[in-house]
């Protein structure tokens, strides 16, 4: 193991800057539960403008984000429908099931993404015999689909068949501002169809930790309410909001890098013998790829490979990989990467 390394796990690796740092140390703050943190509520009234909603609430994490909006849209016996891929389906714990008492539909999509014909045919009949569709949930970026960014017609097209059944809608948009970057739409468009939208602060954002989860202000107080149950209410919040406000000044432009340095990887990658990737795929910050039959290692000792040599990836399968650049990892840190990684195919 190098000292230096190259974390391409995730970009939840990312740490503060000495800036962001002096920021949150020197915040005002308040009791949070009270509402009288002043950084809370300039996070809060910040990205409900980004969002174009009437209200925020700050939260630890966009998985608890999610959770608490099920909550708020739904009740036990009740489906709540999204792509098969989706963070909430593998990466939350059974939250929904757990915590709301819903069961999940997963629709087959393409690289997390569906059409509106998909949604239209799976949504319940009003029989009692048959759980009650009553919330769609949508991913965008969609991590495990590659960073993919959903086509705002087709996002609005889907948004659209929900309506017209009553249905709910919430975003999981923990990387939203990266479909931002790279599409240049606006936050607000996309999340102009949801009754609730989250978004993480601190994945390619690099603020350490926390979450908004935002809607309608009679929204919001209901989220209060779960919050508190699920035990997300704290009090002096403001050290680490100012780490999302820090992040939402002077970070979302600067994810085209992260863009930019993905697209370096995928091309990198796609030159190498025993790598099967197509860089057209690659959206935002989020790489898939494969090792080949050829390849004489599976992608676990391939990546502990990589480790040994500091670079870190992770493995999604017996083939799979995956690599997501962020704000940490340098133009010079990808060549670096690529090189070593190039010497262990070769053995």
């Amino acid at each position: 193991m190098t000292e230096s390394l190259i974390d391409l796990s995730s970009d939840t690796a990312t740490c503060p800057t000495p800036a962001m740092r002096r920021t949150m140390a020197e915040a005002p703050v308040g009791d949070e539960q009270k509402g009288e943190d002043p950084t809370v509520n300039l996070l809060q009234e910040k990205t409900a403008n980004l969002l174009g909603k009437e209200a925020v609430i700050f939260l630890p994490s966009s998985t608890m984000s999610n959770e608490i909006a099920f909550k708020v849209h739904t009740r036990p016996d009740d489906e709540i429908i999204m792509e098969q891929s989706s963070h909430p389906i593998h990466f939350e714990v059974g939250g929904p099931a757990f915590h709301s008492g819903a069961m999940i539909y997963p629709i087959a999509g393409h690289r997390g993404l569906f059409q509106p014909d998909q949604l239209q045919a799976v949504i319940r009949p009003d029989a009692p015999h048959f759980p009650r569709s009553r919330l769609v949930s949508l991913e965008n970026t969609h991590n495990m689909g590659g960073g993919t960014i959903w086509p705002v017609e087709q996002l609005e097209g889907v948004c659209a068949t929900a309506r017209q059944h009553d249905l709910a809608l919430h975003l999981d948009g923990a990387r939203l501002l990266n479909a931002v970057v790279a599409s240049g739409i606006p936050a607000a468009r996309y999340a102009a169809p949801f009754d609730s939208v989250c978004l993480c602060l601190s994945k390619g954002l690099g603020a350490p930790v926390g979450s908004v989860l935002a809607g309608s202000q009679a929204f919001i107080r209901e989220a209060r309410r779960y919050k508190h149950l699920f035990g997300g209410a704290m009090r002096q919040a403001g050290i680490i909001a100012a780490g999302g406000v820090y992040a939402l000044d002077h970070n979302i432009e600067r994810l085209a890098e992260d863009h930019a340095n993905a697209q370096l990887l995928a091309e990198g990658l796609s030159s190498m013998t025993g790598v099967d990737i197509n860089p057209e795929h690659v959206e935002t910050n989020i790489i898939f790829f494969e090792l080949t039959p050829e390849t004489p290692f599976t992608a676990p000792v391939f990546v502990e490979r990589l480790e040994q040599r500091g670079v870190r990836m992770i493995a999604m399968g017996p083939s799979r990989i995956r690599a997501v650049t962020h704000l940490d990892v340098s133009r010079p840190g990808i060549e670096m990467a690529l090189d070593i990684i190039r010497d262990v195919l070769q053995g």
